[in-house]
């Protein structure tokens, strides 16, 4: 199986001085997930926890919703020409009742950027194939002093990123501030599919008191990832784009961008977050 981390020679150039030295990276591989032995998708990841990654991908697609609608997952002997296993080919297998989309080697899922698929038809979308609707009953309340705290707890739960600083992460942690699971990936849509994926496998979807973390920026994509899987507030350490946004206030998903210390922005799902009375004027 791929390594998470390789090691390559650079030459550092520090001050005017110019030394050799070996440097880690974090590895990059793609990986075919294919659904009941028909290739479905191909993204490019960092090796490790592909079982959750495919499993969470499926969800996203609203192919999977319980760990029931699971039979297993195993890496695809033989998935080359001489016959070795590189361990970049994966096999989910569904439960009978399970309904199967089109079967396409591009992701033919209006989640990806370079879909073609924009405005009211991906909103759409999302909101005709999500299997639970945003119910944190009662309503999920959050401090501004507590979301400031996560990403703190995210950066020191990040072990790869420490010694590549090439790595997404996404975390979940409980509405008091506990961390209860964290994943990195080259790509951050990978790294939530890798959380929700073990999740599902868990037993623990829809994730409805629970808040979303996410390195980087927060995309339509990572929105419709968190809406398919039942989280009421999604956080990100920067911005969100529009179509997150319109996602966000169409389905009821609280969305806080530019997490950064004390400061963040509140775009959609305000009632989520316990503000201070103001003071009295006068």
């Amino acid at each position: 199986m791929g390594r998470v981390t390789e090691r390559r020679r650079v030459l550092r150039i520090r001050d005017g001085a110019v030394s050799s030295r070996p440097d880690t990276l974090v590895a990059e591989e793609p990986l075919e997930i294919r659904l009941n032995g028909k290739p479905l998708a191909i993204t490019m990841r960092t090796p490790g926890d592909d079982f959750a990654l495919a499993a969470g991908f499926l969800v996203s697609e609203g192919v999977l919703a319980a760990a029931s609608d699971l039979r297993n997952i195993v890496y695809c002997a033989g998935a080359t020409v001489d016959g070795s296993n590189t361990y970049n080919v994966v096999d989910v297998r569904t439960a009978p009742e399970v309904s199967l989309p089109d079967f396409t080697l591009e992701r033919n899922v209006y989640t990806s950027s370079s879909c073609g698929l924009c405005g009211k038809a991906s909103l759409d979308a999302v909101r005709t194939t999500a299997r639970w609707p945003i119910a944190d009953n009662p309503p999920l309340r959050v401090t501004p002093e507590l979301l400031a705290e996560l990403p703190g707890r995210l950066r020191e739960a990040q072990r790869v990123f420490d010694r590549t600083g090439g790595l997404h992460a996404a975390a979940l942690f409980t509405e008091d501030g506990e961390l209860l699971d964290v994943r990195e990936d080259v790509g951050r849509h990978n790294a939530m599919d890798k959380l929700v994926g073990r999740a599902l496998r868990n037993g623990d979807l829809p994730l409805s008191r629970t808040v979303l973390l996410v390195s980087g920026r927060a995309s339509f994509e990572l929105a419709q990832k968190a809406v398919m899987a039942g989280v009421p507030l999604l956080a990100a350490v920067s911005a969100p784009s529009s179509l997150a946004v319109d996602l966000a206030a169409e389905t009821g998903l609280t969305l806080v961008g530019f997490l950064r210390g004390s400061s963040m922005n509140v775009y959609a799902g305000e009632d989520r977050i316990s503000l201070r009375e103001p003071a009295p004027q006068g």
